[in-house]
């Protein structure tokens, strides 16, 4: 994997997303903070230190959204604190079980996906609600990359939703290297991910290493023929999570 990335500038990287972000607020909100979801994991560490470095750590406002109890949320706690960064706790527990409650007593059985994918959506309105709710107003930070977006492991309208989106352009291996030049910890880089809800890790889930996609994406080669089948599967059946919403146009 290192003789892939020997050209990645990791350092010229930063400064381009760091003048990319400070452009964007400058068009899209010249006083508002950016808002964003702090899991602990390489992504959202470094998609916060990047809007630190862009816009000053007075703008930015960490948000951890535990489902219960998260093993790991002193991770999010350590970023926090490390960035210097204002930051909430919103458990989202309470709502998750009422709202299983409420789709029960209307006589809806949520089905396995929505059991998954609803945490991440609810994650997000809270995420809006705070951008909402802020002085000068916020703009919500997606902090997907694109291994995650190659596969579709994300959640349409939950963890794939935001306002703009700074490092969806960038394989986790070169995210790591971005982080490594950032001078981030590098047990918070190099951890292995996971969504902090299911207590399994996403390679574990997705049944290969985030390693084998990326180098199957960089030069098509993957000697597993049914890991590269399923890589092309997952990437045909989950394009729609990168299109904007279909629209109908009206005949003349």
């Amino acid at each position: 994997m290192e003789k892939l990335l020997q050209n990645f500038d990791a350092k010229k990287e930063i400064e381009n997303i760091t003048l990319w972000i400070g452009n964007w607020f400058e068009e899209n909100g010249p006083t508002a903070s950016a808002v964003i979801g702090l899991s602990g994991g390489k992504d959202s560490t470094i998609v916060a230190a990047l809007l630190v470095k862009a816009l000053g750590k007075d703008r930015v406002v960490g948000v951890l959204m535990p489902d219960g109890e998260q093993k790991d949320i002193e991770d999010s706690k350590n970023v926090a604190a490390l960035l210097g960064i204002k930051s909430y706790i919103v458990n989202i527990h309470s709502v998750m079980d009422s709202f299983k409650s409420s789709m029960s007593e209307s006589g809806v059985v949520l089905g396995k996906d929505a059991l998954i994918n609803t945490p991440p959506r609810v994650r997000m309105s809270v995420l809006y609600a705070i951008a909402q709710s802020l002085p000068n107003g916020g703009r919500v930070a997606n902090t997907c990359n694109a291994s995650e977006d190659y596969v579709g492991y994300s959640t349409k309208y939950g963890d794939a939703a935001g306002d703009f989106s700074p490092c969806s352009d960038f394989l986790v291996c070169q995210m790591r290297k971005i982080g490594d030049a950032l001078g981030l910890p590098s047990n918070l880089i190099h951890k292995t991910p996971s969504d902090g809800l299911s207590g399994m890790s996403d390679e574990d889930k997705l049944g290969f290493t985030y390693d084998t996609l990326d180098r199957y994406i960089l030069t098509g080669i993957c000697e597993d023929d049914q890991v590269r089948e399923k890589i092309d599967r997952l990437h045909a059946i989950n394009l729609h999570k990168l299109k904007t919403i279909p629209m109908y146009k009206k005949s003349s």
